[in-house]
C-alpha cells in the first residue's frame, strides 16, 4: 500500500483551504508546496492543521540552507514533513534531521537536480531521514523526464526508506509507479485540474491503497 500527497499549490488562502476542504477526505497527506507556503506563511500551516486533523500536513519548503533553523518553527506550528532539498549538502540536511526530532517529526530530502542520487540517499538514511523525494520538476517535465529511473534506482539501494515520487504523477501511472516501489505518491494537477478533484482524488487513492 502507498500512501496519497496532494500538492496545494494555489498562492490564493481561501482558494487553498476550499480545495484541501474538498480533497481531505480522499488523501493522507495533504502538501502546502513551495509557492504556496512561501506566499501565506505559517498561518495557512496552523489553519490546515486546525481544519484537518486526520491529514498528515508536508510543507514543502525546500530548504537550503540554516536547516534547523528555518524548519523548525514549521515542526512547531504542526507539520508532520518539511523538506529539504538534497542539493543543499548533508550538514543542513542534519539540521532539518535534528528540528524534526525535537517535535517527533519526519524529513523528505528532495532529490531534484541532485547529480549522484546513490550516494546521497545513503547518506541521508545514515542522517536519520525517513523520506527521499524522488522529484520531477515541472521543467524536467516538460523536457520529457520522468521519475522511473530515479525510483528504481533508489527502490534498489533497499535501505528501507520511504520513497516519494511526484512529478506528473496521475491515475493512469499511479499503479506503475506504486509497483515501481513508491510509498508516497503524489499527485497535484491531476487532481486540482479535474473537473471534480475529490473524485480524481478518491480513484488515485483507491489505486494506491489497493
Amino acid at each position: 500500500m502507498a500512501l496519497t500527497q496532494m500538492a496545494l499549490d494555489s498562492l490564493d488562502f481561501d482558494g487553498t483551504i476550499a480545495l484541501a476542504t474538498k480533497v481531505a477526505p480522499h488523501v493522507d497527506i495533504l502538501e502546502i508546496g513551495t509557492p504556496c507556503i512561501k506566499h501565506n506563511g505559517i498561518k495557512l500551516l496552523e489553519a490546515l492543521k486546525a481544519k484537518f486533523p486526520n491529514n498528515k500536513i508536508l510543507v514543502d519548503l525546500k530548504t537550503m540552507d540554516a536547516g534547523e533553523y528555518e524548519s523548525e518553527p514549521f515542526y512547531k506550528a504542526g507539520a508532520d514533513i518539511c523538506t529539504v532539498l538534497g542539493a543543499s549538502g548533508i550538514a543542513t540536511i542534519k539540521g532539518v534531521v535534528a528540528a524534526a526530532k525535537k517535535y517527533g517529526k519526519e524529513v523528505q530530502v528532495d532529490m531534484i537536480n541532485v547529480a549522484n542520487k546513490e550516494a546521497l540517499t545513503k547518506e541521508c538514511v545514515a542522517a536519520g531521514v525517513q523520506i527521499i523525494g524522488v522529484h520531477t520538476g515541472l521543467d524536467a517535465q516538460a523536457a520529457g523526464h520522468t521519475p522511473f529511473a530515479d525510483l528504481a534506482m533508489i527502490a534498489g539501494l533497499k535501505t528501507g526508506v520511504k520513497i516519494s515520487v511526484a512529478g506528473g504523477v496521475k491515475a493512469a501511472t499511479t499503479k506503475q509507479v506504486k509497483d515501481a516501489g513508491a510509498s508516497i505518491i503524489v499527485a497535484g494537477a491531476a487532481i486540482y485540474g479535474a473537473a471534480d478533484p475529490a473524485a480524481a482524488a478518491a480513484e488515485i487513492t483507491k489505486i494506491a491503497h489497493g
